[in-house]
This record gives C-alpha cells, sequence and structure tokens, in this order.
C-alpha cells in the first residue's frame, strides 16, 4: 500500500500577509463554506442574494461590509420562482447602486437539484468547474435532498460533496439553512434545524432572528473573531428593496440583559416579603452559583439582608 503524502511542519505554505483572508470583510471568509440560517420570513434568501450582489460588483454587502474579492457567483434558488430572484437581485442591485445587467451571477435553472443524487452532484461540479465562481449560494438544503437532517450519517456525505467543490475549485459555498422553531435565543449556529453537523461544517455561519419588530444578525467564524447579535433591516425603497445595517458599529451594538444583581434585586423589591434562595433563582432564571455569589456581594454591601424567612431588600438600597 502506498504511504500518504506528508510534510514537515515547517515546509507548510504560509498565511497570507493580512491577519485574514476575507471573500466580504468581516461577513464571510475567502473559500469559506457555511450556513446562512434562521427561522422563516427572516429574509435569509435576501442576505443570499445580497452576498450574491456584493461579490459579483464588488460593492459593500448590505452597504457596510467592503468586499476585497471580486468575482462570478453561481446561484441556485430552489423555493423562488425565477422572476422573483430577478425582481429581487435587482432590487439589491439598485440599493448597492451597481447596474444590474453588469451583474456577473449565473442563476441555476433546472426546477430540481438533488445533491444526495450522484447524477445531480456531477452535473453542480461540471458546473463549477465551468464557471469558477467565487461564491456558490445554494438556497435551501430542505429542497436539495431526500435524506434525513437529523441523522449525522445522511447529511454529512452531502457537506463533506460541498467542501470537496469549496477545495477542489476554491470557491466559497453558501448553504441557506433552517433553524429550529423556538430555538431564537439559542446560541448562533446552535439553533440550526437537524445534526449538529451543520454548525461544525461552516467556517462561516450567519444566523438571523426576528426580536419582536427586530431583525438581528450573528456572525461565526471558524478562523476569525465572530460578531453576536446586532440590527439589520429590510429597507423598502421604490426599485430597491434590501437588507442594510442599522447600527454602522455592529461589533458593539450588541443586545444587553439586567445582571443577576439587577435580576435578584428588582425580583425582590417586587416580592414584597422574604423569598428563599430558590424562590429567587426561579424568578430570576439563573444558575445557583451566579444567584449566591450576586446574593454574597449584595449583603456585604447591604443591599440585601438575609433572615431565617429568607431574603429581603436591605436599608442601603
Amino acid at each position: 500500500m502506498k504511504p500518504l503524502p506528508t510534510l514537515r511542519a515547517a515546509q507548510l505554505a504560509t498565511a497570507p500577509p493580512s491577519a485574514h483572508n476575507w471573500l466580504i470583510e468581516g461577513l464571510w471568509s475567502a473559500e469559506a463554506v457555511g450556513i446562512i440560517g434562521g427561522p422563516p420570513k427572516t429574509c435569509k434568501s435576501f442576505l443570499a442574494l445580497d452576498l450574491a450582489v456584493a461579490v459579483a460588483s464588488g460593492t459593500p454587502c448590505l452597504r457596510h461590509f467592503p468586499v476585497p474579492q471580486r468575482g462570478p457567483v453561481l446561484l441556485f434558488a430552489a423555493e423562488d420562482n425565477v422572476h422573483v430572484v430577478r425582481a429581487r437581485l435587482e432590487g439589491i442591485a439598485a440599493a448597492a447602486g451597481v447596474v444590474f445587467d453588469d451583474l456577473d451571477i449565473h442563476i441555476i435553472t433546472v426546477p430540481v437539484l438533488r445533491l444526495d443524487r450522484r447524477e445531480d452532484r456531477l452535473a453542480l461540479a461540471a458546473t463549477v468547474a465551468l464557471l469558477l465562481p467565487k461564491l456558490l449560494v445554494l438556497d435551501c438544503f430542505v429542497r436539495l435532498h431526500g435524506v434525513d437532517e437529523n441523522v449525522v450519517g445522511e447529511v454529512a456525505p452531502i457537506l463533506a460533496y460541498l467542501r470537496t467543490l469549496q477545495r477542489s475549485h476554491h470557491t466559497a459555498v453558501a448553504l441557506v439553512h433552517h433553524a429550529r422553531k423556538g430555538a431564537a435565543h439559542e446560541r448562533g449556529g446552535q439553533a440550526l434545524r437537524g445534526s449538529s453537523e451543520f454548525h461544525a461544517w461552516g467556517d462561516t455561519n450567519l444566523l438571523l432572528r426576528r426580536m419582536g419588530k427586530q431583525l438581528q444578525l450573528s456572525i461565526e467564524h471558524r478562523a476569525a473573531p465572530s460578531t453576536d447579535w446586532f440590527p439589520v433591516v429590510l429597507k423598502d425603497r421604490p426599485s430597491a428593496v434590501a437588507l442594510e445595517v442599522v447600527d454602522q458599529h455592529p461589533a458593539v451594538a450588541q443586545v444587553t440583559q439586567p445582571s443577576c444583581r439587577e435580576r435578584i434585586e428588582k425580583a425582590l423589591a417586587a416580592a414584597g416579603t422574604p423569598l428563599t434562595q430558590k424562590a429567587l433563582r426561579d424568578m430570576v432564571r439563573m444558575r445557583t452559583g451566579d444567584v449566591g455569589q450576586a446574593l454574597a456581594a449584595l449583603i456585604a454591601e447591604g443591599r440585601v439582608i438575609k433572615s431565617a424567612a429568607g431574603y429581603q431588600p436591605g436599608s442601603s438600597r
């Protein structure tokens, strides 16, 4: 049996001069595979098309994230009529200030593409080899197969095939996928529907969610700092419907939550009678250790008093 090829560590190729190699700066790594995920009606397709227009035109994605690497884009939209896809791309192009007719975006027009079928995988690979896109967008995963998304042994071969496309042709792959119902409060890619293989597979993952009336975006990277939830909005202007970043400094635009101490003081003030630690923990919905530490600090400051009956507000509040 022929041995596998090896290199000494010092013989491995060095990283590019920049700190990180981006397809879309801060948003999508160069030649990265990943997920654009979220519950239904969170504008996942609009985000995927915005990536496509940005890469094809070299203009900032979401009117915010610069594009250092411009090139052709290959797109398959399984759920939308071609007229809808064209109208959305025209609107995003208008918002970006680029000429729609000049966009180097190629749309796969077959009605069905199944990545669990060998002939369809070969056809997609041949198309990628012909066009050599900087970005391949597949929207959405549920329409691209007939396997059980919850079984890693069925999902993994499809994701491995897409990884092979990425490595063989140096193309980034953005796969649109749904999040589980009721998972809006889970961390990023952990909310994705089906096997945990989806989250693990992505070099870059973009996750969308709605909090009340606000649409939020989270960015996860394997090899660069990630960015927690920040607001985006679908702006509806004449001839230009497109997503945009609301805060131009997303790295610091995070949703703030009351601290454990603040929750405890609020709960005690509202109760009017002493509360046990277990009752407090159930009310503030935080870990026992965190509640215990917060109570100790509040007692030391005189803001909370402990008695045989339980905890109550102190005189220094």
